[in-house]
């Protein structure tokens, strides 16, 4: 299979050359990361088979949020954590996008336009959510930048979780949403943009925003996502930890250009599309955050202020509901004998398979140290 670091070590070279002077830092990072991951310039570990003596090498991974090849490990790890911390109700799926006419303000100013982003969308739900013609409690809203098409085209959009009902101010009631309803779409839209337009004011009044961003009709989109772990865990899986592309939907590769294979969005096909070794690379880097900036947030019931009241809700559920509703509830398998679907080795209390023999097991003999350029 071709790897993202395949593309990159192919033409990064090239690109590097003719763009390095003006790269921002965290695109410089993710592109000396992904060079460099799964590969002797991290280090990692010499096994050895106890039955044939072949040996295999397995490197460290980059860790970068940008790598197709990181993270999966990462990903069980948190999704374990947030099991506990689900709510035994309907979810719904809410998203945001905004129009084309803001894309390059964002892209220019990313840290600030993301985040004001972020919260102006979560704290629309909430506000419309409290009124007692919707919900009439704060709902949990977990809120997802996502910057990209399948194409790779620059296409700034947050997707919420949003739990099917809230909680009262103090705590100690639950009101749940209406079936197949949270709140009005246009309304809040109407509302995202007025907060938005107030929050760049606030935040940054030097920016330069066309007016027609202000009139336009923004898209919103809000669904039912089920009920229950399952659902919830589904979209995490689905949404949270995607980078721009994975390493499956690079198809081809040769010395002039990168084929992707990507989902046509109105027949519901998949179809390849070639890129340029140039374009592809700068399509890619467009849509790496800066660095400390958090994609994925919290807000309302879900915000750490309100833990207790989460809490609280989640024993009230647990309480009012069936018992063959929760065992139904898909878990999470956490346990020690889970499979692992790590990219190259089992966890270390598992016999590792020797990939020649298919008999013997591997056996750690040696530390690789990274490799570091020493000066004189």
């Amino acid at each position: 299979m071709i790897e993202l670091g395949d593309v990159f070590r192919r033409f990064a070279g090239d690109y590097l050359a003719a763009h390095g002077a003006s790269l921002l830092p965290s695109h410089g990072r993710a592109i000396a990361d992904i060079l460099a991951c799964r590969t002797e310039a991290l280090g990692g570990h010499l096994w050895r088979c106890n039955h044939c003596s072949a040996e295999v090498y397995s490197y460290h991974s980059c860790k970068n949020r940008s790598c197709p090849t990181c993270h999966r490990d990462q990903t069980e790890r948190w999704l374990a954590a947030r099991k506990a911390e689900l709510l035994p109700c309907p979810y719904f799926h809410v998203t945001v996008t905004v129009p084309e006419e803001l894309r390059d303000v964002l892209r220019a100013n990313q840290r600030d336009g993301y985040a004001a982003l972020m919260k102006v969308v979560a704290e629309a739900v909430i506000e419309l959510a409290r009124d007692r013609r919707h919900v009439g409690g704060t709902v949990g809203v977990l809120a997802v930048l996502h910057t990209w098409t399948q194409q790779l085209v620059y296409h700034p959009h947050v997707h919420c979780l949003v739990t099917g009902g809230g909680v009262s101010d103090d705590g100690q009631s639950w009101y749940p949403a209406r079936r197949n309803y949270l709140v009005a779409t246009k309304a809040l839209a109407k509302l995202v943009r007025s907060k938005l337009k107030a929050a760049l004011e606030k935040r940054r009044p030097d920016l330069v925003v066309p007016p027609a961003v202000w009139s336009k009709p923004w898209v919103v989109h809000c669904t039912t996502w089920g009920d229950g772990a399952e659902a919830v865990l589904r979209y995490l899986a689905r949404y949270v930890f995607r980078v721009a592309i994975t390493n499956n939907r690079i198809v081809g590769l040769d010395d002039s250009g990168v084929t992707i294979r990507h989902k046509h969005r109105a027949s519901g096909q998949w179809r390849n599309t070639r890129l340029s070794g140039q374009e592809f690379i700068r399509r890619f880097l467009q849509h790496v955050l800066p660095k400390g900036l958090h994609k994925v947030r919290y807000y309302g019931l879900w915000h750490h202020s309100r833990r207790d009241h989460a809490a609280r809700v989640q024993l009230m559920l647990r309480l009012q509901r069936p018992v063959s509703a929760c065992h139904n509830a898909a878990p999470l398998d956490t346990s020690k004998d889970a499979p692992d679907h790590s990219a190259h080795l089992a966890p270390p209390d598992r016999p590792r398979i020797c990939p020649c023999c298919q008999f013997g097991h591997l056996v750690r003999t040696q530390r690789l140290y990274p490799k570091q350029v020493r000066g004189p």
